[in-house]
């Protein structure tokens, strides 16, 4: 559920019409409902009441410090996959630790900072990130807190750019090696063996592929166990699915339930690390219509939004539902939505039905609060988009629009190239 709807004709985001916070910032911009995020965390982080557990919204899928400081005041941790990332959680007031920090590639100044943070666990990836992280305990003189993150070799069945628990991808290792890891790590001086993780995907709209995965966990810690290795942490990572276009994806209850049965008495605590679920449907890309060009075999709706700004059509080959700021009652066009960037790939959508519009007219690309700001880019040198936060009948622009001078920021001319 979302708090877009038509009233009167036009869509508003809560209490504003979406029109009115185009005439205010302009356009492209992204809008964020505040009534959204918070029904979406507190409905996800309740369903899991009766088991010990951790909800670590993970950063990655939107990261403004005014959403994250949403989910702080919610009570939420943060996953997190690098020292930005961690920076900011901790500006939101995130504690340290209910952080968890996953990634195949953290370097060396990144898990100092996280351990001088007090972060909850460190989830190493690699036999050569374990020794580094003991060398950076050592160097420290810091014990650091980590957990292997295993691959269980579960196929998620969803986007295999977005599969992560295959042997075949690069997280994690299989156990048999992770048993080897957690061995060295008990060794190590400065580091403590405090959870076993995994992360078997994205978008993933069934329930079983999350109880094979935490199954599979379980005879790990059970074999960990008899070894004197007693775990606190399981990580079952995030991955739950939303309604893009016709998925049904479980609800947060029947996902709690299934996962509740299977660690029930386990003594361990649960951590989850949602972010799709939580600020995917709670954000929409709004862009302006430039032109409307007929060409001998398509219609193309030329947009000031482009790939850069939601690269997720072009990527995966997405679907949004793209809706109209004001209900048409015009007859229906095949066209295509394709933005300024002089690549073939700059598409929001294809081949799709929309109302005959005239330019000037405002589209509303739905779902997009998850991975879309934060996978933004500033290809062909377009200044990334504002974002706004609704809340009620008040809205709050939490990024400015980047300027041409943000643009120019950090490059220099050499002497010998000065005119």
């Amino acid at each position: 559920m979302n708090h877009f709807v038509y009233r009167d004709g036009s869509l508003y985001a809560e209490d504003v019409p979406i029109a009115q916070i185009a005439r205010t910032v302009g356009t492209p911009f992204y809008v964020y409902s505040h009534a959204t995020l918070e029904r979406h965390f507190t409905v996800f982080d309740k369903a899991f009441a009766r088991i010990p557990h951790m909800t670590c919204y993970s950063c990655k899928a939107n990261t403004n410090i005014a959403l994250l400081r949403l989910m702080a005041r919610l009570g939420s941790g943060a996953d997190i996959v690098s020292a930005g990332e961690l920076r900011a959680a901790l500006r939101a007031s995130i504690p340290a630790d209910r952080i968890v920090f996953s990634g195949v590639g953290k370097t060396e100044g990144e898990i100092a900072f996280a351990a001088q943070s007090g972060i909850a666990m460190i989830n190493m990836e690699s036999a050569g990130e374990v020794r580094l992280a003991a060398a950076v305990g050592r160097k420290m003189g810091k014990k650091i807190p980590v957990s292997v993150r295993v691959n269980p070799e579960i196929d998620a069945k969803t986007h295999p750019y977005i599969t992560t628990g295959l042997k075949k991808n690069k997280f994690g290792v299989l156990w048999a090696e992770a048993r080897g890891l957690y061995e060295e790590i008990r060794k190590a001086e400065h580091l403590v063996p405090v959870g076993i993780s995994s992360h078997i995907g994205s978008q993933i709209v069934e329930i079983l592929p999350f109880v094979e995965a935490v199954r599979s966990l379980k005879r790990m810690v059970a074999d960990l166990a008899k070894s004197g290795i007693a775990l606190k942490y399981i990580d079952v990572g995030g991955g739950l699915g939303i309604t893009y276009k016709d998925e049904l994806p479980p609800h947060p209850e029947e996902y709690a339930r299934a996962l509740e049965a299977e660690l029930k008495g386990t003594g361990l605590t649960l951590v989850l690390e949602p972010g799709r679920v939580i600020v995917g449907n709670a954000g929409a890309f709004v862009t302006k219509l430039l032109y409307v060009k007929e060409a001998p075999l398509k219609t193309f709706y030329v947009v000031d939004g482009a790939m850069n700004d939601l690269v997720r059509p072009a990527f995966y080959g997405a679907y949004h539902e793209i809706l109209p700021s004001t209900q048409e009652k015009a007859r229906k066009v095949k066209v295509d939505v394709v933005g300024p960037i002089c690549e073939s790939g700059d598409f929001l959508a294809k081949n799709r039905r929309l109302p005959a519009m005239e330019p000037g007219a405002l589209l509303v690309v739905m779902g997009a609060g998850a991975y879309g700001f934060s996978m933004s880019s500033n290809y062909n040198s377009r200044a990334r988009v504002a974002e706004v936060l609704v809340k009620g009948k008040d809205f709050f622009v939490i990024r400015q629009r980047e300027t041409p001078q943000d643009l120019l920021r950090g490059e220099s001319i050499p002497g010998f190239l000065e005119v």
